[in-house]
């Protein structure tokens, strides 16, 4: 009897596939873990957050780190996930070089509605595997802020040892700055 296995890309094979032409223009794929998986469309309220939040880190952080939007990171040999914001250190070549990697990420920032148990679960376990220290999840589902931190591994599952939740009337401080967002100019 065969056994079926799916066929799992590496990042370079992922590239040459983009290269080739292989996904439609419009088609919005990321790779995790060796998969190449189709992105969720956005409802309005996640637009409308993550367009909110995208204005006031820019407006708060001035030229301090460079803000992504539903930019690729690179995580390792088998992944490139699309955060719809992460928050990286100022680089001189602008990333024109390389995408973002694990060195270069100050806070990987996802909004979620109809992603949230994906995002919760394996988006999580992914950015603590590859030892993401910031993950914050804007949960449309119940109104607030997951923010993780302090990636660690149990029993083979990584996790986040410390996770606080934050109200959208909150004001909470960037992890790597002393910079203060106020939530309720982002929350929808």
């Amino acid at each position: 009897m065969t056994t079926v296995t799916p066929k799992r890309f590496s990042l370079a094979e992922y590239h040459r596939l983009i290269e080739l032409g292989f996904f439609q223009g419009n088609e919005r794929v990321e790779l995790i873990r060796g998969q190449i998986i189709q992105m969720a469309a956005k409802g309005t309220p996640h637009s409308v957050c993550n367009t909110l939040l995208f204005g006031e880190l820019f407006t708060l952080l001035q030229g301090q780190a460079t803000i992504r939007n539903q930019e690729p990171i690179i995580l390792g040999n088998d992944s490139e996930p699309e955060p719809d914001l992460v928050i990286v250190r100022n680089r001189g070549d602008r990333y024109l070089d390389s995408h973002p990697g694990i060195a270069d990420i100050l806070l990987v920032i996802e909004v979620s509605d109809s992603t949230l148990k994906y995002d919760q679960e394996t988006k999580l376990s992914l950015y603590a595997e590859s030892g993401i220290d910031n993950y914050w999840l804007f949960n449309l589902v119940a109104n607030c802020l997951e923010a993780y931190s302090q990636p660690f591994q149990i029993t083979g599952k990584f996790e986040y040892a410390r996770k606080q939740v934050y109200l959208p009337s909150a004001a909470i401080n960037l992890p790597f700055s002393t910079v203060t967002l106020d939530l309720s100019k982002v929350f929808p």
